[in-house]
C-alpha cells in the first residue's frame, strides 16, 4: 500500500550520531502520517469474528480439554484474540480477526496473567496440536523497525521445522560498526550503539 500512502523518506547528510538522531525523529513524524492516512482511508465493514458463529474458549477451559486429549473440541471454536497485554480485546479496543480461526493463540492478558493462559500458549506453539506445515522450504521477509527481518524454514512435514534460520536486521547493521567508529573516542561507542538501535539478542551468532 505504500503507493497509496503519503510519506517522505528522511535521509541525513553527515552520517554521524546527530544525523541519525534527527533522521529517527523525522521517521516518527512520517510514521504518524502513514498511520493517520491509513485510519482515514480504512474502508467500512465487518472486521471482527462473529460471536454468533462460534464461541470464545477461555484459557482454563482449553487447557482442561487438552489435558484429556479433546483437541476436536478446541479446534472448532472461534476467538477474538487480544494482541496486547493490556487486553485490547475489550469492546472499546476491537481487534481484527478472521471469521473462522481454527487455531488461535490466547489473549495476551491471559498468557501473561494466569498459568492456564501460559500453558495454552505454550502447548499451541511448542506442540502444534495437529498443525503440520507441508514439506518444502520457504524464506519470508518482513519490514522490521531496523530493516529486513527474514525467516528461512525447511519443513519435513512434521510438527516442527527441520531447519530454521533467522535473518535479523541488526546483524547487517552492526557489520558497519568499525567504519562508524573510525577516528572516534571509546566514549562514542555507547551513543553510536544507540543511534543505530543495536539489539544485542540479534548479534548472538
Amino acid at each position: 500500500m505504500y503507493d497509496r500512502l503519503p510519506f517522505d523518506v528522511p535521509v541525513g547528510s553527515e552520517g554521524d550520531n546527530m544525523d541519525r538522531y534527527l533522521v529517527r525523529m523525522e521517521e516518527m513524524e512520517q510514521s504518524m502520517r502513514i498511520v493517520e492516512a491509513a485510519l482515514r482511508d480504512l474502508p467500512p465493514g465487518p472486521v471482527l469474528t462473529n460471536p454468533e458463529t462460534g464461541r470464545p474458549i477461555p484459557a482454563a477451559e482449553m487447557v482442561d480439554l487438552a489435558k484429556v486429549g479433546n483437541i476436536d473440541a478446541i479446534s472448532g471454536g472461534c476467538a477474538v484474540p487480544g494482541p496486547t497485554l493490556e487486553g485490547s480485546s475489550r469492546a472499546q479496543y476491537p481487534s481484527i480477526a478472521a471469521d473462522q480461526k481454527q487455531v488461535f493463540l490466547p489473549a495476551k492478558e491471559d498468557t501473561y496473567g494466569n498459568i492456564e493462559g501460559l500453558m495454552q500458549n505454550f502447548k499451541l506453539v511448542m506442540y502444534g496440536h495437529g498443525v503440520r506445515a507441508p514439506k518444502g522450504e520457504v524464506y519470508f521477509p518482513v519490514e522490521g523497525a531496523n530493516g529486513e527481518l527474514g525467516f528461512y524454514v525447511v519443513s519435513d512435514g512434521g510438527g516442527g521445522p527441520y531447519r530454521l534460520r533467522c535473518r535479523p536486521p541488526c546483524f547487517a547493521i552492526m557489520s558497519a560498526l568499525p567504519t562508524l567508529l573510525e577516528g572516534d573516542m571509546i566514549s562514542d561507542l555507547i551513543p553510536t550503539f544507540g543511534s543505530v538501535n543495536m539489539i544485542g539478542g540479534e548479534l548472538d551468532r
